[in-house]
């Protein structure tokens, strides 16, 4: 995924769920309304056209009442299984954009998600780099994991959550 041969960022997460559930959580609109994006933040719009070349697209308002906007675009979908996409900061039109208190990172990030299922628990790993991205972005993104493992964790513990109560 990464450019170069750089390092991946990789996150491996086991959820006490169906493999079809977790699935839904991540490709529907209404699901992913429930738990997606950082602790504290409240989303505003969810939008989702599951389908290559498609996009999730979403719009959040933070505890100090900022906005921000980010999108991804599916590249390849293999469903309950497989989701490789591309992420971006965004507009409210979808328009890519920089990440809003960062202008260097990386304005996308090329990432896969893998489902798998033993005894009824879904082990999900999401891996990704950046693409297009100039050496001071790929610095700033391989500097940033600790930051990312941190984020993730919260709105991974929100799906938890999420999947606990279906």
């Amino acid at each position: 995924m990464a450019e170069k041969n750089e390092k991946e960022f990789v996150i491996t997460r086991v959820f006490n769920a169906p493999m079809d559930l977790v699935w839904k959580a991540h490709t529907e609109a209404e699901r992913l309304k429930q738990w997606w994006g950082p602790k504290g933040f409240e989303m505003l719009s969810v939008k989702v056209d599951l389908r290559p070349g498609g996009i999730f697209h979403y719009g959040m308002k933070g505890p100090d009442g900022s906005t921000m906007w980010g999108k991804f675009v599916y590249r390849e979908i293999v469903p309950i299984t497989k989701l490789v996409f591309v992420v971006s900061f965004s507009d409210e039109n979808a328009g890519i954009t920089r990440h809003p208190m960062a202008p260097n990172w990386p304005a996308e990030t090329l990432n896969t998600m893998t489902l798998s299922e033993a005894n009824g628990k879904t082990t999900m790993v999401l891996s990704g780099g950046p693409i297009n991205a100039t050496e001071e972005e790929r610095v700033m993104f391989y500097g940033a994991f600790e930051g990312m493992n941190q984020g993730f964790k919260g709105t991974y513990d929100q799906l938890d959550e999420y999947l606990g109560s279906k």
